[in-house]
């Protein structure tokens, strides 16, 4: 999970990267257009001609870059792409998402094991949707559903391929 995350991000920070050095040599080539770009940008978002036009050369005057990066390229130093940091992240719920089905593998009887594991890890999936549901301030029953029919459908073609494999229980 957390090499996934940490390839994913990563392909996103090289396009960010990219698109930060194409910004650089359009600032570079033609400072004029940029800077039209951009106060149009503020024009757009509800400021008059003149406001736009001196906010613009303002921003422009102090971190060209920075000023296209975030308001036409819509990457900041806070919400760019952090690989080591969305692999970590990942780790972690991974391990903590793991610990009650194996709990329940270690205190479950061998017969109930292979139904056991799989209905108190849709419960758990159930259950942490709506407590994810609630923080986030979604909708309790569609997101506790969607979660919960993912999980359900990851598990059974997960079950499929151990079947189609021989290597199911």
């Amino acid at each position: 999970m957390a090499a996934g995350e940490y390839v994913s991000v990563s392909s996103q920070a090289d396009t960010e990267n990219a698109d930060l050095t194409r910004e650089k040599a359009e600032l570079a080539g033609n400072p004029k257009q940029e800077y039209a770009e951009l106060k149009d940008i503020y024009v757009k978002r509800g400021l008059d001609e003149t406001l736009a036009s001196s906010v613009a050369t303002q921003l422009m005057a102090h971190d060209a870059l920075g000023a296209h990066a975030r308001d036409e390229l819509g990457i900041s130093d806070t919400l760019a792409a952090k690989p080591v940091q969305a692999a970590m992240a990942s780790a972690a719920m991974f391990a903590a998402g793991a610990f009650l089905p194996l709990l329940m593998v270690l205190l479950l009887p061998a017969y109930a094991l292979m139904w056991g594991l799989a209905g108190s890890s849709l419960f758990f999936l159930a259950f942490l949707g709506l407590i994810a549901a609630r923080a986030g301030g979604s909708p309790l029953l569609v997101s506790t559903m969607r979660v919960t029919f993912w999980g359900a459908l990851a598990m059974g073609l997960t079950a499929g391929v151990g079947a189609l494999f021989g290597v199911a229980a």
